[in-house]
């Protein structure tokens, strides 16, 4: 854990959130700036700072990631019509909180490009 990390604190208790899901390896809980009806976050409680920093021992915990991310989709009744799972990586791909974390979207047309 990283003491100045936000999904640290939030993992800690630090910081309240409603979670959607959480078990022994992540949390997931819905993003406070939504791009679509239906945006989780779902974040590893273990502190990885980006993609980049993934180890070979973290090949279980990513696709338990997207386990959960089917999961909850289902659960949100999005699975049927569609969603998208994103990881965006260092500041050029839009990731502004150094913690790994995929948004889970959903209940709008994603499609690409918008039109």
């Amino acid at each position: 854990m990283s003491t100045d990390c936000i999904f640290c604190k939030i993992a800690q208790g630090d910081i309240p959130v409603e979670l959607a899901y959480k078990d022994d390896q992540v949390m997931a809980f819905r993003d406070i700036a939504p791009q679509a009806p239906h945006h989780l976050l779902i974040v590893p409680l273990e502190h990885i700072p980006t993609t980049l920093d993934l180890e070979e021992k973290h090949r279980t915990l990513v696709g338990h990631i997207y386990l959960v991310a089917a999961k909850l989709a289902r659960e949100l009744g999005i699975a049927e019509d569609g969603f998208r799972v994103v990881n965006n990586c260092n500041e050029a791909a839009g990731q502004t909180v150094w913690h790994l974390h995929f948004h889970l979207l959903g209940g709008r047309d994603l499609s690409w490009p918008p039109g």
